[in-house]
């Protein structure tokens, strides 16, 4: 792993590091045995890193999404699973930071998550619908001053070890497809019914089992904002972002692990250039560009926050689309040049130059949330809007 200097030992730096060196003891046994990475989120909660995001008034640190994709890139560089648990946990906070600073129900359970330090999971995929998040089948239910709802939820994100759950559904049985809203159910206000076990290629230890979801709470947890306003405004965005963070941070590891391999062979053999050299160099220019196009999303998301306007426009949503793609096929290829560098070192497990691992947990970057879905959309898009080309953002 190849972390920045350490500023000091309160930096959200230095506490990422010595959460990443715990997950990185444990990255194996989690995806050998397809558990969830409990040692790590607990040192997440022990460096007090689950409440960053929340503003400075409500307990929290008021980190920026920059900050918080350099956190998933130091994770993902030691574990992709428990840097995907984080940046999810992000993801859904960044709804609640977005658009519940107005409500007194959502101030107070800011207050509580920085306090507690509790993991928010995601429940957005449903059976029928699959993974397009903009459409729910389900519907909540307000009767009085009390919601309840009944999902059948084929993904929760470590929905098994969350301490709540931001959930879509339509706004009221009456209601269209995509006429939704995100609401909040604390542990105690619902039940999971597992209906599918998550046994997959690649990042394991999130946990993402499917469930039927039953709740009921006080109807105040239903976030005000209507769910599309809150998709296009933070969470598309940020999820972009912070999944390609991680996506960074397990080719960064992957080339680190080339390049020992390439300098060994190269002490082996002084007079001789190994024959991985010239690949590194293509992969470090690979590297290169994931790292830039990430670096650039973030600065125009962090430029367009101020401006409901933009964050809501089409030009933004296919820019945000395009650091999408480009960071999840990227990644695979960044990973394939470096197991053609390692060789059998790399394909064997075991090994310190082993990137069997990195390789099934880079699949599902294309599959979070489907390239060709987003690719729909985006063509959908530049049917009426015309392609952004200066470079001057």
């Amino acid at each position: 792993m190849n972390f920045p200097v350490k500023i000091t030992e309160d930096s959200l730096v230095a506490r990422a590091a010595r959460v990443a060196e715990i997950a990185a003891r444990h990255a194996d046994a989690v995806d050998i045995e397809g558990r969830f990475p409990q040692e790590a989120v607990n040192a997440m909660k022990a460096e007090r890193l689950l409440g960053i995001q929340i503003p400075r008034h409500l307990g929290g640190e008021a980190a920026s999404t920059t900050d918080i994709a350099e956190l998933c890139s130091m994770l993902g560089q030691a574990c992709a699973a428990s840097a995907m648990v984080f940046a999810m946990h992000q993801i859904k906070l960044s709804s609640l930071v977005e658009h519940g600073v107005d409500g007194e129900w959502h101030c107070a359970f800011m207050r509580r998550i920085v306090a507690e330090q509790l993991l928010i999971a995601s429940a957005t995929t449903e059976g029928g619908i699959g993974g397009n998040l903009r459409n729910s089948i389900c519907a909540i239910e307000i009767d009085g001053d009390i919601c309840r709802l009944e999902k059948d939820a084929t993904v929760i994100s470590y929905g098994s070890h969350a301490d709540a759950i931001l959930i879509t559904s339509r706004s009221h049985p009456q209601a269209a497809s995509s006429d939704q809203v995100l609401t909040a159910f604390l542990k105690d206000q619902y039940t999971i019914e597992k209906t599918h076990v998550w046994n997959t290629l690649g990042m394991r230890g999130t946990c993402s089992d499917g469930f039927l979801f039953k709740g009921e709470a006080p109807a105040v947890q239903i976030l005000p904002k209507p769910f599309a306003e809150i998709a296009a405004q933070s969470m598309l965005a940020s999820s972009h972002l912070l999944w390609s963070g991680v996506w960074y941070g397990i080719a960064v590891d992957a080339v680190s692990r080339a390049q020992a391999f390439v300098r060994a062979a190269a002490r082996k053999s002084p007079d001789a250039t190994p024959p991985g050299a010239l690949r590194l160099a293509e992969v470090s220019n690979l590297l290169q560009m994931v790292k830039s196009n990430v670096v650039a999303g973030l600065k125009a998301y962090e430029d367009a926050k101020a401006d409901g306007d933009k964050l809501s426009s089409m030009g933004f949503a296919v820019a945000m689309n395009n650091v999408k793609i480009a960071s999840s096929e990227t990644i695979l290829e960044i990973v394939n040049h470096t197991m053609l560098i390692c060789g059998i070192m790399g394909y064997k497990n075991g090994t310190p130059f082993s990137l069997g691992r990195h390789l099934r947990d880079a699949h599902s970057a294309q599959l979070m949330i489907s390239n060709d879905r987003i690719l729909g959309n985006t063509s959908s898009m530049l049917l009426v809007h015309k392609q952004d080309t200066s470079l001057l953002g």
